[in-house]
């Protein structure tokens, strides 16, 4: 998944202005209690982080 896809997951999914919210303010345990944006800075893969969100905040499966 490029990275372009997945903002725009997260967008679709928390809206513009907290999407950003979330990657910057959320630990989430399936990315070893980072944020979004510390994984992704730790070159994690944007597909496995999306599947961290969509697990964390039990993101319906149509929008997985």
């Amino acid at each position: 998944m490029r990275l372009t896809e997945f903002w725009a997951r997260m967008r679709r999914q928390f809206g513009d202005g907290y999407a950003e919210s979330v990657a910057k303010d959320q630990v989430l345990p399936g990315l070893g209690s980072r944020t979004v944006e510390q994984a992704l800075a730790d070159g994690e893969d944007a597909k496995v982080v999306w599947r961290a969100v969509c697990e964390a905040f039990k993101v319906p499966e149509r929008l997985r």
